[in-house]
């Protein structure tokens, strides 16, 4: 089931919310407020919405510097643009200065569809993850992200969020209550471990399902913040299921497969197989025709869990 809003109607809902009893709070954009729907924020608080036009390292420095007069900016733009194109005034001016900002980055992997190759951030969570100090956390959906903005607020530091625009799968009840340092076992599971995040978390359950019918008890694990980890969460579920299959929307080279190999290595070495981009670039397409392209589909899915239970010692 879809769910009823866009997520980024969401996010602009929560801004204003929250704008309302912290002053802090204020909106950076790079002439992209139609695509990302800010303009309730800038209608609620026009002295607190700066639009410095496509000019994304520019919009980063600017940020920077309002968090040093003790705001909290949230600035936004499409996925490629807000880490790749600025990554040098994010990791200068943002994180080894120590700034409180905030970073969008909008259309994550092949929700760019039409965008383009150019649009398609599939190593973005990636750039960032190696950046020392950054949070970098995608919401699954609306009642995720609403539980979550507060949380990205109180965070004292820097955050790139990882935001699907349109509307998601509805995964969760709203209302519903997370912790932005944990991941959530959303199904349990005795023979392999399915690991997802963002787009890829209803494939994974829509995938234990038919491991079911083949006699494969899966456990699900949105992992929706990937840096920092969630190790004690993600140990647990290895040691108790013996494989695991990684499921993202993102480059196989250093998202979410490489963080929990990391994991793995360090805490629980088991089999892990990737559902992921492998090492290619983005192209022109709708998401079912991408998620064939880049073997992102629920049989994809399967197909690992199977392998990986078939890798166990």
């Amino acid at each position: 089931m879809q769910d009823s809003k866009e997520m980024r109607e969401v996010y602009c809902e929560s801004l204003v919310q929250m704008a309302a009893t912290d002053p802090r709070i204020v909106v950076v954009e790079a002439d992209l407020m139609n695509c990302i729907k800010t303009g309730p924020f800038k209608k609620a608080y026009p002295d607190r919405f700066f639009d410095v036009g496509v000019a994304e390292a520019n919009m980063v420095g600017i940020s920077a510097g309002l968090a040093t007069c003790g705001k909290i900016p949230f600035c936004s733009s499409f996925g490629t643009f807000a880490t790749r194109r600025c990554y040098d005034q994010i990791f200068i001016s943002v994180a080894y200065s120590k700034q409180n900002v905030k970073i969008v980055g909008t259309d994550p992997g092949i929700a760019a569809e039409i965008n383009g190759g150019t649009h398609m951030p599939f190593e973005d969570m990636g750039i960032m993850r190696g950046i020392p100090g950054m949070v970098c956390v995608e919401p699954t959906d609306s009642a995720m992200l609403r539980s979550l903005m507060p949380q990205i607020v109180d965070f004292n530091g820097p955050v790139y969020i990882r935001l699907f625009r349109k509307k998601t799968e509805k995964i969760f009840e709203d209302g519903a209550s997370f912790d932005l340092f944990k991941a959530f076992t959303l199904r349990k599971g005795a023979d392999v471990t399915i690991i997802a995040s963002g787009i890829m978390v209803s494939r994974a359950l829509d995938a234990a399902e038919q491991l079911k019918e083949r006699g494969i008890s899966a456990e699900v694990v949105n992992v929706y913040t990937w840096k920092p980890i969630d190790d004690e969460t993600i140990a647990k579920s290895m040691r108790k299921t013996g494989a695991v299959v990684v499921a993202e929307n993102h480059n196989v080279f250093n998202g979410l497969t490489s963080a929990v190999a990391e994991v793995a290595a360090k805490l629980c070495p088991v089999p892990i197989e990737s559902v992921a981009v492998k090492d290619q670039f983005g192209e022109v397409g709708k998401m079912p025709y991408l998620s064939d392209r880049y073997g992102l589909n629920v049989s994809n899915i399967v197909d690992a869990a199977i392998k990986a239970t078939k890798r166990k010692i």
